[in-house]
């Protein structure tokens, strides 16, 4: 979730569905709520990674038909952001 999607009936939906909502409140909220702030930091993460790997045209753009193909190249874009980080 993010802050845009932070209204009670999605926070509500989400926890029907089973997942835990790790969204901040925002500050002009009347009733703020607890979160887990460390793994929210982690999510930040997560959005870099996904921005990276949008540099690799390739994945977004699907140009392999197969699914085997998708996931090899997948794993090579993991690989090389790996290596990046070293």
């Amino acid at each position: 979730m993010d802050r845009a999607y932070e209204g009670d009936e999605t926070r509500e939906l989400a926890v029907e569905l089973g997942d835990v909502p790790m969204v901040s409140p925002t500050q002009n909220r009347r009733t703020p709520w607890d979160y887990d702030r460390a793994l929210y930091k982690r999510r930040n993460e997560i959005e870099r990674l996904f921005r990276r790997l949008k540099g690799f045209r390739r994945i977004f753009s699907r140009f392999e038909k197969l699914a085997v193909m998708i996931v090899a190249f997948i794993t090579f874009a993991f690989i090389v952001e790996g290596l990046r980080l070293c």
